[in-house]
């Protein structure tokens, strides 16, 4: 892995984005581009409860 997807990637962490938002280093828009180009997957998903 490359030292700049790495990077990408710990900034768009569910547990870093919202500071990084709020201190201006990542911005709403990029953001939202990333979560538009992500697959959907909830064909992979497993429930654990009867009630899907």
């Amino acid at each position: 892995m490359k030292l700049s997807d790495a990077l990408e990637d710990k900034q768009l962490d569910v547990r870093l984005r919202d500071k990084l938002v709020e201190q201006g280093k990542l911005t709403k828009k990029q953001l939202e581009d990333y979560t538009a180009k992500l697959e959907d997957s909830t064909a992979n998903a497993a429930y654990t409860d009867e009630n899907k």
